[in-house]
C-alpha cells in the first residue's frame, strides 16, 4: 500500500499538471513534465476499486461536469418496447437493452458461460465484397451485425452457440498451460444463412480513456506505421481508414477491435443502432431496415441529438486509473522484459494528445495507453478471416493496456482478447502470433520467475 505522503505527492503533481500541461508547447515537454504513474496525464484518478473505470476527468469545469452527468445517466438507461413514456424504441431486433448491459462499470465484457446466451459479446456479419464506402459488405437479410434478441412477436435473427477446444502447451521450462479455441455456430436463424457468410465475434471493450485516444494527433499515429517493415523488425502495423458519416469521407479509424470506427460519436451512435435498435441523426434507419422484422414506420429519432452528444461526451471524459506499484522492483523487471520482448513496439507506452485550446482538460496531455492505434497481423490463431475496411482477416488493432490490471476488480473476470477466449493475461500473451510471434517465443523461453514478473508489470497498468 502506498504511503499517505506518496499519495499526497502524486495528487500535487496532478494539480500542477492540470494548470500547466495545456500551456506548454509540445516541443518543450521533457521527462520532468510527466510521470508514468499518471496513465491519463492530468486526467488520472486514484481509484483502484470497482469504480476505477467510471469516474469523470478530475478537472472538468462545472458546466462540463453537468454534461458528463447527463451522459452518465443516459449510458445507464434501459430501453423498452414502444409505446412507453420513458425510453421507448427498443428493437425490433437487438442485442441488449442498455449501454451498461455490455460495458458493466464502463469495463470489459465476457463470453457467456455454459448454457448462457451471449450478452456482452456480439457477432459482426458480412459477405465477400465491400459496401459503397469500402467497408464490410452486409449480409442479405441480416445486415452487418447479428441481433439474437427481439421484441414480442418478432423473430430474432439467430442464436449463437460457442464450443471450446482445449489444447495443452508447455513453456520451454516444462510448465504447462492450456489455450481454448472457440467455435461459433449460428442456429435457429429466421431465414437461411448466406452460404458465404463471414462472422467476427467482438467482446465489449472498456470505454474509459477514449477521449484521450481520440485527441491524439492523426500524424502521430500514422508516423508509427511501418507497412513495408522498412526496419526489418518483423512488425509492420498500419492505420485503418473508414467512412466517417458526420464528415462524409474516409478518416482514420481509432476505435473498435479493428480500428474501424473514426470517432467516439459514431461508435456510440452505432452501438445504439445495432445493439439496441435505437435510431439517431447519425444512423436514422432501424437496424432491421429492409428485413422482414422492419416495422415500416418513419419514426422520429429515438435518441435525441443532444442526448447522443451527451453520451459521447460522457465516454470522452472518463478518466484513466493511475498505475499501481510502478516502482516495485519486480514490476520494473517485468517492464524491462516487456521491452526486451518487443511488446512495446506495438503497445506503445507513451503518447501525447494534440493542443486544443477549446478543451484544455484534453489538451497536450502526456498519456500512457500502451497502444499505437494501428492494426497488426496477429496470426492465423486469432484470425476471424473477415476484412473490415482496410484491416484484413488476420489484423487487429493494438488494444490499449492501461487499466488492464484492474479488470478482475471492476468486472469480476479476467477474460481478454477480442472474443474473451483468454482466461488470464498469460493466455492472452501466448495467443499472439503473426507480427508478435517473436515476442511470444521470447516469453515462451523465459523462466517462471521472469514470466511472473512480466505479468506483475501488466497487472500494474
Amino acid at each position: 500500500m502506498r504511503s499517505s505522503k506518496t499519495i499526497i505527492r502524486l495528487l500535487v503533481v496532478i494539480g500542477v499538471l492540470i494548470s500547466v500541461y495545456a500551456c506548454i508547447e509540445p516541443d518543450a515537454l521533457t521527462d520532468k513534465n510527466y510521470t508514468e504513474w499518471l496513465s491519463g496525464g492530468s486526467q488520472t484518478i486514484f481509484d483502484k476499486g470497482v469504480g476505477a473505470f467510471g469516474t469523470a476527468f478530475p478537472s472538468l469545469t462545472s458546466e462540463r461536469a453537468k454534461v458528463h452527468e447527463i451522459g452518465d445517466g443516459a449510458f445507464g438507461q434501459t430501453f423498452v418496447t414502444a409505446p412507453a413514456l420513458i425510453n421507448p424504441g427498443l428493437g425490433p431486433i437487438f442485442n441488449n437493452v442498455s449501454c451498461t448491459s455490455c460495458h458493466i462499470n464502463d469495463g470489459r465484457g465476457k463470453p457467456p458461460g455454459t448454457g448462457e446466451q451471449i450478452s456482452s459479446l456480439l457477432i459482426r456479419l458480412s459477405i465477400p465484397g465491400t459496401d459503397a464506402h469500402g467497408g464490410p459488405n452486409p449480409a442479405p437479410g441480416f445486415g452487418g451485425q447479428l441481433q439474437q434478441r427481439a421484441i414480442f412477436g418478432v423473430a430474432p435473427e439467430a442464436l449463437v452457440n460457442i464450443d471450446y477446444t482445449e489444447t495443452q502447451y508447455a513453456f520451454a521450462d516444462g510448465e504447462t498451460y492450456s489455450l481454448r479455441t472457440p467455435t461459433y455456430t449460428l442456429v435457429n436463424s429466421y431465414i437461411p444463412l448466406p452460404a458465404d457468410l463471414m462472422i467476427s465475434p467482438r467482446i465489449a471493450p472498456p470505454v474509459f480513456g477514449l477521449g484521450l485516444l481520440e485527441a491524439i494527433d492523426e500524424a502521430d499515429i500514422v508516423a508509427l506505421a511501418d507497412v513495408e517493415d522498412s526496419n526489418s523488425d518483423g512488425i509492420s502495423g498500419k492505420p485503418n481508414y473508414s467512412w466517417n458519416i458526420v464528415e462524409g469521407k474516409k478518416t482514420l479509424g481509432r476505435f473498435g477491435w479493428k480500428a474501424a470506427n473514426p470517432s467516439v460519436l459514431q461508435q456510440s451512435a452505432g452501438a445504439y443502432n445495432e445493439d439496441m435498435g435505437i435510431t439517431s441523426f447519425v444512423f436514422p434507419k432501424e437496424s432491421s431496415f429492409g428485413q422482414a422484422q422492419y416495422d415500416g414506420l418513419d419514426d422520429e429519432y429515438e435518441v435525441s441529438d443532444s442526448l447522443l452528444q451527451s453520451v459521447a461526451f460522457y465516454i470522452r471524459t472518463l478518466a484513466v486509473p493511475a498505475r499501481r506499484n510502478a516502482d516495485n522492483t519486480t514490476v520494473l523487471h517485468g517492464k524491462q522484459l516487456f521491452t526486451d520482448a518487443k511488446c512495446a513496439a506495438c503497445h506503445t507506452p507513451r503518447m501525447r494528445t494534440k493542443v486544443n485550446v477549446a478543451f484544455p482538460e484534453m489538451s497536450n496531455q502526456v498519456i500512457f495507453p500502451y497502444t499505437d492505434m494501428l492494426v497488426h497481423d496477429m496470426g492465423s490463431g486469432l484470425a476471424d478471416n473477415r476484412p473490415d475496411n482496410e484491416a484484413t482477416g488476420v489484423e487487429w488493432r493494438t488494444a490499449p493496456l492501461w487499466g488492464i490490471g484492474l479488470t478482475k476488480v471492476v468486472n469480476g473476470h479476467q477474460n481478454f482478447l477480442h472474443d474473451g477466449r483468454a482466461r488470464t493475461l498469460m493466455e492472452a500473451v501466448m495467443w499472439h502470433g503473426g507480427e508478435a510471434q517473436q515476442s511470444k517465443e521470447f516469453v515462451d523461453n523465459l523462466s517462471k520467475e521472469d514470466r511472473d514478473a512480466l505479468i506483475q508489470f501488466l497487472q500494474s497498468l
